[in-house]
């Protein structure tokens, strides 16, 4: 195989590797194993390169990569946007490039310092890859979509480290094991051409290769010190707890904004939340359960409290509402309703990071001639910041904040809702967006990070699956399945949030960013001299 498609090979193997291990499926093969061995390949092509080829067999292994994870970007845009497929198909295509580049970087400051440094490669690998991940969350609005440590979510012990690092932690144990088993093959490869040997009295292998002990021994210990970590963390105290009814009535989105078809929207909540609000001292229905503005609708706005009534249980569910801009102009808000046992409003939540196309146009004066994936209503506008609801309960109010979809992808967003003293977490979304593909997996797990950062349960409502409930350690108690009428109730501990992650934030990760930082800039400053392990 000549040295082109070669590279193209082993760039294609991390590409459907790292997809398939995002997959993230909550059945069938467990796909994260393959995120310990997925950079494999693309360090193999990284062997001898310039930092331009570098950064170019990485974004290509990254373009791969995120054509497998964001294929469902086509189906939202085409079947539920009405964008053609054509132009539904390039526009993911430009996605993945984006995504991509993070690759890229990677791979451009891993060879970077290794040509420079060989010896602390290994430790910037993580650190570097973390940083990058880091910026991904929040560069042009922010997409942290399918990070590499999502990929362990059904691995428990493993991701309750996530309570002081965040998710960022779990990707930085994946990669440091990544690299220093490429060091590990690297050298037996070259060791059976050549016999290590010394040079300089500094001990080096096979054409001045560093030995890989070092690496591996420091992967193989924080691994276990991660892993007793997370058993330890298994367990928590006895505390009060709460009884959560969630409804997922999957509406069909080609009939969702359908005005001729509200009532029996309404009408199949009314039946489902019948059956759970026997048990359940909260009940949920999914984000824009209400298609219509339900401040303003007020006969549709007095069967939903009439089934609030019947039930005798506070509901939690989503509407679109309306707001004001500081110029007076009316704002859309997507918001989170708290409605009181006897049908009355206790509180609401604006969701506050919209999503880029699907509910409002960056740049509109520029792209003026994009329009919006969601139908029927007009662009949204942010809420104000986190807002905790509550509801009422034997032991007092319970104070709990609401992600509205999106938001839940953003640690830093649930953080801040967390740290404003929640009891619980709830999400609200609706996934139909996404048809029949893995994104609502992928969606979910994320979910599951979530609770794991903060040790507080985690309730999910989604209008066509998944919905579920987590407990503080990540546990998936209950999940239903895909486009199916559902109905489950669970109960979830109550309790504060006092983790690491919830007090200080991403301190880890901004930690990564300094290291890798000061490596990248000790090399450059020293770009004259020979450093050696």
């Amino acid at each position: 195989m000549s040295s082109v498609p070669r590279t193209w090979f082993f760039c294609l193997l991390t590409g459907v590797g790292y997809s398939l291990s995002a997959s993230n499926l909550l059945e069938g093969f467990p796909w994260g194993v393959l995120a310990w061995v997925v950079l494999l390949p693309l360090h193999r092509v990284l062997i001898d390169t310039t930092e331009r080829q570098a950064f170019c067999r990485g974004w290509l292994a990254g373009f791969f990569a995120f054509v497998g994870t964001m294929y469902w970007v086509v189906i939202a845009m085409h079947l539920y946007g009405k964008v053609p497929l054509p132009v539904s198909f390039a526009l993911m295509v430009l996605l993945a490039a984006y995504l991509g580049l993070y690759f890229g970087a990677y791979a451009w400051g891993f060879v970077w310092l290794e040509r420079r440094w060989p010896a602390m490669a290994w430790v910037l690998a993580p650190c570097w890859w973390v940083s990058l991940e880091f910026v991904r969350t929040y560069a042009l609005s922010g997409l942290p979509w399918g990070l590499l440590g999502y990929s362990q979510f059904q691995w428990l012990p493993l991701i309750q480290i996530a309570n002081i690092t965040g998710v960022y932690g779990v990707s930085f144990l994946i990669v440091l094991v990544n690299v220093s088993v490429f060091f590990l093959l690297r050298w037996m490869v070259a060791v059976r051409g050549e016999a290590g040997k010394r040079e300089g009295g500094v001990a080096t292998g096979p054409d001045g290769l560093p030995r890989p002990w070092v690496p591996l021994v420091v992967a193989a210990a924080t691994v276990l010190v991660v892993w007793l970590y997370g058993m330890s963390q298994l367990t928590f105290p006895a505390s009060p707890t709460l009884t959560v009814g969630i409804v997922q009535a999957n509406i069909d989105q080609a009939l969702k904004w359908d005005e001729a078809y509200r009532l029996e929207t309404l009408a199949r909540y009314d039946r489902l939340t019948k059956t759970v609000s026997p048990d359940a001292d909260v009940i949920l229905w999914p984000e824009a359960a209400t298609p219509f503005l339900f401040a303003r609708e007020v006969g549709y706005q007095s069967l939903v409290a009439e089934t609030v009534r019947d039930a005798q249980v506070p509901l939690v569910f989503g509407s679109p509402a309306l707001g004001r801009h500081a110029d007076g102009r009316t704002a859309l808000l997507n918001s989170a309703y708290v409605l009181s046992p006897d049908g009355h409003v206790t509180g609401r939540y604006d969701k506050q990071h919209l999503v880029p196309f699907g509910e409002y146009i960056p740049l509109k004066s520029v792209l003026f001639f994009l329009d919006k994936l969601v139908e029927g209503i007009g662009d949204f506008q942010p809420g104000p910041g986190p807002t905790l609801l509550s509801i009422p309960h034997e032991a007092g109010q319970v104070p709990f904040g609401v992600a509205i979809c999106y938001e839940v992808i953003f640690p830093d967003l649930v953080r801040r809702l967390a740290a404003t003293g929640a009891a619980f977490l709830v999400t609200l979304t609706n996934d139909a967006w996404f048809g029949s593909t893995v994104a609502p997996s992928q969606h979910f797990a994320m979910v599951v990070f979530r609770a794991v950062e903060h040790r507080l349960a985690f309730a999910r409502a989604a209008n066509t699956g998944i919905s579920g409930v987590i407990d503080p350690t990540g546990r998936i108690l209950a999940a239903t399945p895909l486009f199916a009428e559902r109905t489950l109730t669970r109960t979830i501990p109550l309790g504060a949030p006092t983790t690491f992650y919830t007090r200080f934030g991403d301190v880890f990760a901004w930690t990564c960013v300094i290291l890798s930082l000061f490596l990248l800039l000790l090399t450059r400053l020293l770009r004259n001299r020979r450093i050696v392990d």
